[in-house]
């Protein structure tokens, strides 16, 4: 066994204890090796097979445990999906809280956890923003590839003459990673507290317990309002934070390793237009993939499966190649 491959392991939390098991039984097996001095009798034989038949099996699982951290780490369980209205007003809002509803649906009968950290609502209840956390088994492989700019082409029920409006809302799909690939500098943060609106008792209402926190060097931003306490909002909008900063410096390298834009068909971009709704035709298509399908209101729903089966076999594939441009002829 290799002496820096079981330092590994001792210092990982959850291979810790398997470890100094491996460590207790390596010594023994070089004890009986020993006393033996190469004339084994029938019952150092049957230690040692016993020993060995112990060896393997906690290297197994000390192996399997950190083969499944770094899937986890890879895919983790636990996202925020964070919302935000684009081009059209209302309308707009109104998809955006639309979508973040369709997703709702979509973890709940998936049996994932979703609890809201932040919204900020117009005079008809769309979302202005929202951001949400949700946890599950397989959640980000599953919803990776929804960041990116949503259209939706549809009658709004204000337009009394029947014309079509489009409308965009942006979906962004953050991982929450329990090893972070950056560091922040403390004094490049400013922190804003405000009263946070909506559910949660007086006491959400007359404290400042609402937080939001900005990266200046690039202007990102996080907030969450769902906890009753300052401290608690804090170390969420810092976990976001951390998970938005993440996410654009992957953004950024994947366009340095692309060699054109064609060759994204998940890059994170949250400005590629990658999906359209058409009311009129019942139909969604999704534009990277070239795919449709349709009965929108089963969608909205939750009735993603299809769609995100098709993308995850696209990825799997290796299509990284297709457009994420839509076609003229597709957006009527």
């Amino acid at each position: 066994m290799d002496h820096d491959l079981l330092a590994t392991y001792k210092q990982n939390p959850k291979t810790a204890y398997l470890a100094v098991q491996l460590e207790r039984v390596l010594a023994e097996e070089a004890e009986v090796q020993e006393l033996s001095e190469g004339d084994l009798g029938e019952l150092a034989q049957e230690d040692l097979a016993r020993l060995a038949e112990q060896r393997e099996q906690l290297i197994a699982e000390m192996e399997r445990i950190t083969t499944a951290e770094v899937a986890e780490e890879e895919f983790p369980n636990e996202i925020v999906l964070e919302v935000r209205a684009g081009v059209g007003g209302d309308e707009a809002s109104l998809f955006a809280y639309e979508l973040a509803h369709m997703y709702s649906l979509y973890a709940e009968q998936r049996g994932w956890s979703v609890r809201m950290l932040y919204e900020s609502k117009n005079d008809i209840d769309g979302y202005k923003e929202a951001a949400f956390e949700m946890k599950g088994k397989g959640i980000y492989e599953r919803l990776r590839f929804e960041t990116g700019v949503h259209r939706v082409q549809r009658v709004p029920a204000t337009e009394k003459s029947g014309r079509i409006h489009t409308s965009t809302a942006s979906v962004a799909i953050l991982p929450i990673r329990k090893r972070h690939k950056i560091e922040i500098n403390p004094s490049d943060l400013e922190l804003e507290f405000s009263r946070a609106g909506g559910a949660g008792g007086q006491n959400v209402n007359k404290v400042e317990t609402a937080v939001r926190i900005i990266h200046v060097p690039t202007g990102i931003d996080a907030r969450s309002q769902s906890e009753r306490s300052q401290n608690a909002n804090r170390e969420i909008a810092m976990q976001v934070l951390m998970a938005k900063l993440e996410a654009a410096q992957e953004e950024e390298a994947a366009k340095k390793h692309a060699a054109t834009r064609a060759e994204q068909i998940g890059s994170g971009d949250r400005s590629e237009k990658i999906r359209t709704y058409n009311s009129l035709q019942d139909r969604l298509t999704d534009h990277r993939i070239k795919e449709s399908w349709h009965n929108l209101p089963s969608i909205f729903a939750g009735g993603l499966d299809p769609i995100l089966d098709a993308l995850q076999t696209a990825g799997a594939a290796g299509l990284e190649g297709i457009s994420t441009d839509a076609r003229d002829e597709e957006e009527e």
